[in-house]
């Protein structure tokens, strides 16, 4: 049984950074995809990046609001994927989420305000 556990999310001003850890616990797959979403209060959730497998180079994917904001990588050994956040805006408040096949974790706060 695989499980999630998201931490890193809090308070920060505009401009501002923040760094998001998921830590998988269980049967992971490095051939599985693994990936950050996001829901806004009143929003639908939505995709902020996946990463792939890194066996053969592996591919990472953004959404467009977060592109050369965001960075997302993982470590294969720790079971972990972590999302950098810089240039954080207003509109990134939201809870994120971790997720692997069918399995997402708790969420973790993330709100950008001054």
């Amino acid at each position: 049984q695989v499980e999630l556990v998201e931490s890193g999310g809090g308070l920060v001003q505009p401009g501002g950074s923040l760094r998001l850890s998921c830590a998988a616990s269980g049967s992971i797959f490095s051939q599985y995809a693994m990936g950050w979403y996001r829901q806004a209060p009143g929003k639908q959730r939505e995709l902020v990046a996946t990463i792939g497998s890194g066996g053969s180079g592996g591919y990472i994917n953004y959404a467009d609001a977060v592109k050369g904001r965001f960075t997302i990588s993982r470590d294969y050994a720790k079971n972990t994927v972590y999302l950098q956040m810089n240039s954080l805006k207003p509109e990134d408040t939201a809870v994120y989420y971790c997720n692997y096949q069918w399995v997402w974790g708790p969420g973790t706060q993330v709100t950008v305000s001054s």
